[in-house]
């Protein structure tokens, strides 16, 4: 059991203890204390929003009647632990989970900057361009002057026009109007008490990266550099050369551990015969997701020719469960079921 003292901790302790170890690199333990905040919160019964009428913000449980304000604050110190613990998430490169903590924090407080880009961040790793494209231009709506999201929608344009075509912008999911209230929200200081997650008044020791912008644009510019070093790996495997493409996605990862990545280089090691190296970046894939259909896959065929033939065929059937009808991996099977 935990310690008295550390029971006692509140969220705002929690999360500036978060803040600290999130500082030094230590992206782990900063998520574990953001989720101790969080609980923390929901056992104080003040943090259990409702989404408020037409989509507006979330309107306080009847706790928050007897102190104004207080289901208000609430939301946003959760929107901003959720906010918080996403910023972890992306660094570990599990980016699924990044994305159910930005969700949850919009959901809280619509239209904040800093789930918003890192969403987008976290499609962009899941090469989902369209939705990163969108987050990025709604952030543009909430404040033209975010210099990653005007690189964010480049990017995106580039990826979309490669992958759909000139007609890419008919493929789009709708992007949301972002209302005038949330628009001045970041742009004009309020009179008021800051907002917990207002860029312009966020004291940089309380909000994770407004706090540390340096640190981040560093953190953006070395994924852009990993993006890129990937994209090289591509061209490299297009033109057969996977040797040298194996150089370049080792050097992406260790900017940034994308499931992508990985699952390129284990293609690459495959062709190269170098199957235990392939299921091992499986594996790595699988941890940041586990129902990757392309390195469930590429492992079931590394273990094929490894001969452990019973963790193929679970892999294989592992795949089938999302992709019934994968037509390679129901032959893969046969030839398993055979071997």
């Amino acid at each position: 059991s935990r310690s008295g003292a550390a029971m006692a901790a509140s969220p705002g302790a929690l999360r500036r203890a978060g803040n600290e170890e999130f500082r030094r690199g230590q992206y782990g333990p900063a998520a574990a204390l953001y989720t101790r905040a969080l609980a923390l919160l929901e056992a104080s019964g003040t943090a259990r929003p409702r989404a408020g009428a037409g989509g507006g913000r979330p309107q306080a449980e009847p706790l928050s009647r007897l102190c104004p304000g207080a289901g208000e604050a609430a939301a946003e110190e959760r929107s901003v632990l959720l906010a918080n613990r996403a910023a972890c998430h992306l660094k570990d490169g599990a980016c699924r989970l990044c994305v159910a903590d930005c969700s949850g924090a919009l959901e809280l407080v619509p239209f904040g900057i800093k789930p918003l880009l890192r969403r987008a961040a976290a499609y962009e790793a899941l090469e989902s361009y369209s939705l990163a494209y969108v987050d990025y231009k709604t952030v543009l709506q909430v404040d033209c002057t975010v210099q990653a999201a005007h690189d964010g929608v480049n990017r995106m344009t580039k990826a979309l026009l490669e992958k759909d075509g000139v007609n890419w912008r008919q493929k789009l999911p709708p992007i949301p109007t972002v209302p005038v209230s949330a628009q001045t929200r970041w742009s004009i200081p309020s009179a008021g008490a800051p907002r917990a997650n207002a860029p312009s008044q966020a004291e940089p020791g309380e909000n994770v990266p407004w706090g540390l912008m340096a640190q981040t644009d560093q953190a953006a510019a070395g994924m852009e550099r990993a993006r890129t070093l990937k994209e090289e790996g591509n061209e490299l495997v297009k033109k057969g050369n996977h040797k040298k493409a194996v150089e370049k996605y080792s050097e992406s990862l260790q900017l940034s551990q994308e499931c992508a990545t990985y699952t390129n280089r284990a293609l690459c090691y495959l062709t190269l015969k170098q199957y235990k190296e392939a299921a091992q970046d499986c594996t790595e894939a699988l941890r940041l997701d586990p129902k990757n259909v392309k390195a469930l896959y590429r492992r079931a065929q590394a273990l094929k020719e490894l001969k452990d033939y019973k963790s193929s065929i679970a892999d294989i059937k592992s795949l089938l469960k999302t992709e019934p009808k994968n037509t390679a991996a129901l032959r893969l099977l046969q030839e398993l079921n055979r071997a």
